[in-house]
């Protein structure tokens, strides 16, 4: 074929499905990635968009919460630079499901630059609730994953508690790395800036970060945009009979990441 009848195939089959991908497209085409991707960007000007709102600007209150995060964890680093990183440890949470039909990346479609964007029509989303994943982690990869049983309630004897185990795992699979006391990373939750899990981090010498997690920050919040959406990736569309088989899933899954 000649390349504007490749030009006209490839706008030919993004008329009739805007969510194909870019590989079923080069695939059925015969042509490599790199070409495609020349062609829908210089030759159709289209781009892939994602049908839901991405605020663009933060407000005055996100950029200073922001500020004030990025701040303390500077002051953190200025402090001890040659040890920064091997110090920190961050916590996050995310919630399993024993099904999950939908994912962000379903609404994506083909659309000129042009075109007005789509819109996303709310609809039911099918999800059977599992259990919560606490996930403890750092610079060499995850040492603590803890599932919330049904039931249970996230106070500050329950997050206390955690925190010793998380302590004493330190300890087992790190030895000696946090002789100088460990940099805990954690959101702002009532159960985290109790009085009770202020006293608890002191007496296990935790220096912690107690600011807001700011809003759209994939640098200061990876594992919401790093981490966690491969796990739903992995799990998504699959049925699990129970919260031990997509709880041993998720551990499995987060256990093969490379640090």
């Amino acid at each position: 074929m000649t390349i504007l009848e490749i030009i006209d195939q490839i706008h030919v089959l993004i008329l009739e499905d805007h969510r194909i991908s870019a590989k079923s497209i080069a695939e059925r085409l015969g042509i490599s990635r790199e070409r495609f991707g020349f062609i829908i960007h210089e030759d159709l000007d289209m781009r892939k968009l994602s049908a839901k709102w991405v605020p663009k600007c933060l407000n005055a209150d996100q950029k200073r919460q922001r500020y004030q995060s990025s701040e303390q964890i500077l002051q953190f680093f200025r402090r001890d630079p040659n040890d920064f990183l091997s110090r920190l440890v961050t916590r996050d949470e995310t919630w399993l499901y024993h099904y999950d039909a939908e994912t962000k990346q379903q609404p994506m479609a083909w659309w000129h630059s042009g075109s007005p964007h789509p819109k996303k029509i709310p609809s039911a989303k099918i999800r059977w609730k599992s259990s919560r994943l606490d996930f403890f982690g750092d610079q060499d990869g995850t040492f603590l994953i803890y599932c919330l049983l049904k039931g249970q309630t996230i106070s500050s004897v329950y997050y206390s508690s955690l925190l010793v185990q998380l302590k004493d795992i330190l300890n087992e699979k790190r030895g000696g790395k946090f002789t100088k006391g460990v940099l805990f990373l954690h959101d702002n939750v009532p159960a985290h800036r109790s009085l009770a899990t202020q006293k608890k981090l002191a007496y296990l010498v935790f220096q912690y970060h107690d600011q807001p997690p700011p809003p759209y920050s994939p640098d200061l919040a990876p594992s919401d945009y790093h981490l966690f959406p491969g796990l739903k990736k992995q799990l998504k569309g699959r049925h699990f009979s129970s919260d031990v088989e997509v709880i041993d899933d998720a551990e499995t899954w987060l256990d093969g990441q490379p640090s």
